[in-house]
């Protein structure tokens, strides 16, 4: 049943400099997919009245590959911060009522579930404002929570902005807002660029919550590595290795043997039954649908194939 109360803002404008490739960055696949396919697919489980995904630099190409996927595009025509993102969908989100969902086309492997949690302990508490925070060992390059002293989310503060001692600090900001809209809009009015980046930060609502008397809280995601932002090809090697490790393990679980898993890649899309044996360096993509007792041996490709109960597939066979 559709959320009538929950509508989601997808921030994908940016150039993913890091990347250090023509192309921008959403549209990097991870595990079968653009990377803002798998938070597209995160969301759908929420089913949120509506799904927004603000674009920017290759703009045409996003809008493209999200083709047929039921999300509306909202242009930024320049990127000048976080805040200002979120400005640009103010023409057609402020008309709405409800909780606004606001979070990146780079964080491919945060979970439904979790996004879920956090909207339910931002609906019990009746805040204006949730925050997805974590722990991680390095923070840096993250915004830090700064907690008042009874614990309690007091603003954000970013990496070039920060004294030493809060650089210390070791709960990051996410970058996933859980917001009310009547709140929302009214606060971005607020913001301004006196920053070192001089941009318009959203992560400025915060303390203009807290200044006036809102209900904000942080939600703490226990696993950081679910809300890794990829931002670097060693960071998209390590989400695909992520999205791997949770497909494969939930295959064995499922009764699917797998001799080294970490060299066996099958899309979510397919279908492996009981007591099939998938030996090292396989790939299984598209809409596949694998019997139970099959054996594939090493170096196999297969894409869109259907393979009956008990086959044996030779090594080195592409089909």
């Amino acid at each position: 049943m559709t959320d009538s109360d929950l509508h989601v803002l997808v921030l994908a404008a940016g150039k993913g400099t890091r990347m250090r490739s023509a192309r921008a960055k959403v549209l990097h696949e991870i595990f079968f997919a653009p990377m803002i396919v798998h938070v597209l697919e995160a969301l759908t489980a929420l089913q949120p009245a509506s799904t927004r995904v603000v674009v920017g630099h290759q703009r045409r190409e996003v809008m493209a590959a999200l083709e047929g996927r039921g999300v509306e595009f909202v242009v930024q025509e320049q990127q000048n911060g976080t805040a200002h993102a979120v400005l640009a969908a103010a023409p057609e989100l402020q008309q709405l009522r409800g909780t606004l969902l606001i979070l990146c086309g780079d964080t491919p492997l945060v979970r439904p579930q979790t996004l879920q949690a956090m909207l339910t302990a931002h609906r019990e508490r009746g805040d204006k404002l949730s925050v997805m925070t974590t722990m991680v060992d390095n923070p840096f390059g993250y915004g830090r929570i700064i907690n008042d002293a009874s614990g309690r989310l007091e603003r954000i503060v970013e990496e070039k902005d920060a004294t030493d001692e809060q650089r210390q600090i070791r709960e990051i900001n996410a970058g996933i807002y859980a917001a009310e809209i009547d709140f929302l809009f009214s606060a971005l009015a607020e913001v301004g660029s006196d920053n070192r980046q001089g941009e318009m930060y959203l992560t400025d609502i915060v303390e203009i919550a807290v200044h006036k008397g809102l209900g904000v809280h942080g939600y703490c995601c226990s696993d950081p590595d679910e809300l890794l932002g990829v931002n670097s090809r060693v960071e998209l090697a390590r989400a695909h290795a992520q999205l791997q490790k949770r497909r494969n393990t939930e295959l064995m679980l499922s009764g699917v043997t797998m001799y080294q898993p970490e060299t066996v890649l099958v899309a979510q899309e397919a279908t492996v039954g009981r007591d099939t044996v998938i030996h090292p360096h396989v790939t299984i993509s598209g809409q596949s649908l694998i019997g139970t007792d099959c054996t594939i041996n090493s170096f196999v490709q297969l894409h869109d194939c259907t393979l009956a109960d008990g086959t044996e597939i030779p090594s080195f066979y592409n089909g």
